[in-house]
């Protein structure tokens, strides 16, 4: 069984292609300066290593369109 599961997964990140692209950028961003945001990690890959950190909610995210619409209606 893989760690994190895809159904703990989802319910941090809606969107399988937001949950690809968010863990795919910080793995990318890890490879230049490793700033671990969790103390030990299960992964030794680094989009192993994005995922936990997702699944443990330290990696979060914002979409464009939603953070637009707020200032809109500001």
């Amino acid at each position: 069984m893989l760690y994190p599961s895809i159904d703990s997964l989802m319910t941090k990140i809606d969107s399988k292609y937001s949950l690809v692209s968010v863990a795919a950028k910080r793995a990318r961003n890890m490879q230049v300066s490793m700033d671990a945001k969790l103390d030990k990690y299960v992964s030794h890959k680094y989009v192993g290593k994005a995922l936990e950190e997702i699944n443990a909610e330290k990696l979060h995210f914002k979409t464009a369109g939603s953070h637009e619409e707020l200032n809109i209606n500001e």
